[in-house]
């Protein structure tokens, strides 16, 4: 089956730049696509300083939902926004104080390869990070999901006027040029050896399985770190796997029914506002989507931003955010006007406490509805 390839490198234009993230995509663009994926063949899609993050949702939800391996390179800079103290990768237009407006939320990249097939979706990421950001990463690791295996180096910030190179990331893209692809635990410890200098290095290394701690480059046989404390999965993974090979399948009808019979479970074990009922809820308003049911989707995601705020989580919280977006998103591609028309009603009223951080989300829906009054 083909493989997808994201190639994204972002930065900040001006005195922000951490990390001259592009000039890694013409090496990395010079690696055969069969050779970057590690499939026969694989469609690569190159995102080079992007500057709106809704336009590297668009691309990461098409190479989420896209059949077959997903392997993404990632190069840029991690800054926090300052209401959450929440990671972001850094865009274009991005300033220490519009984080949370003009750069990609981290979370965003876990809720979206959520439902892959396990085994199947790789990320290499090559990160710098400001002084703040790097103290904050320090006590709460980088993660991408347990669906996806995470690869890479965050480095701290470089001295005072000074823009770094992704000097692991050339590093991965040179090795791949030779025309081989080593199995990626291999891959990633040879780059790694490449950029670790004799002056040591203070870089957070990312290996699934394990949290972030600096290399020990002087030493012969590394005692592996310990794994992350096991947290109690949210539900069982065969469970996800079946309906992950249900969709793949097209089997859509298959999918929602395992997703509802799990979240009925839950809903018995652990009560209807419980995380893991919102959990397999959320899985349900994506298999709706993979469907093409957008009527269906966005009722779900309502239901699911309304259940979480009367639960007490903040307007402004990533899952609600996540939720009543998710909701807009697909109350558009509603093309029945009379659905549209019965649902806008809800998503407005979200919107008034939810405004999220699309500028004019309110507006958008408010103007939508106007024009399906006309069509009534």
């Amino acid at each position: 089956m083909p493989g997808t390839v994201l190639l994204l490198a972002a930065s900040p234009v001006g005195k922000g730049c951490l990390v001259d993230a592009a000039s890694v995509l013409p090496v990395l663009a010079a690696v055969s696509p069969a050779v970057l994926s590690g499939t026969d063949t694989a469609n690569v899609v190159e995102l080079a300083d992007p500057l709106e993050p809704q336009a590297v949702l668009t691309r990461l939800r098409a190479a989420a939902t896209a059949p077959g391996p997903l392997t993404v390179f990632m190069t840029g800079q991690l800054q926090l926004d300052r209401r959450q103290r929440l990671p972001h990768l850094a865009l274009a237009r991005t300033t220490p104080a519009t984080v949370r407006y003009t750069a990609f939320p981290w979370h965003w990249i876990t809720e979206e390869l959520r439902l892959r097939p396990p085994g199947t979706t790789t990320l290499f990421v090559d990160l710098h990070a400001d002084a703040e950001t790097w103290d904050h990463l320090i006590a709460h690791p980088l993660t991408a999901g347990p669906s996806a295996a995470l690869y890479g180096r965050i480095a701290p910030p470089p001295p005072r006027r000074t823009v770094a190179a992704p000097a692991y990331m050339r590093a991965v893209a040179t090795i791949l040029r030779s025309g081989w692809r080593p199995p990626l635990p291999q891959l990633h410890q040879q780059a790694l050896t490449r950029v670790m200098g004799d002056d040591g290095r203070t870089d957070l290394v990312l290996t699934p399985g394990t949290p972030a701690v600096p290399p020990q480059p002087r030493t012969p046989t590394p005692t592996a770190p310990p794994p992350l404390p096991a947290r109690p999965p949210v539900a069982p993974a065969d469970a996800h796997e079946s309906i992950s090979a249900a969709v793949q399948a097209g089997r859509h009808g298959e999918a929602a029914g395992l997703a509802g019979q799990q979240e009925q479970a839950a809903l018995r074990a652990h009560g209807p506002a419980s995380e893991q009922v919102l959990h397999w809820m959320e899985v349900r308003a994506d298999l709706a989507m993979f469907a093409g049911d957008a009527v269906l989707s966005c009722r779900t995601w309502l239901t699911i931003a309304t259940t979480r705020i009367n639960a007490g989580q903040a307007p402004d919280s990533p899952a609600v955010e996540s939720a009543v977006d998710r909701a807009h998103h697909q109350w558009g591609r509603i093309d029945d006007a009379a659905r549209a028309r019965e649902l806008g009603p809800a998503l407005a009223d979200l919107r008034l406490s939810v405004p999220g951080r699309r500028e004019g989300a309110l507006d958008h829906v408010q103007q939508q509805l106007r024009q399906l009054q006309t069509q009534a």
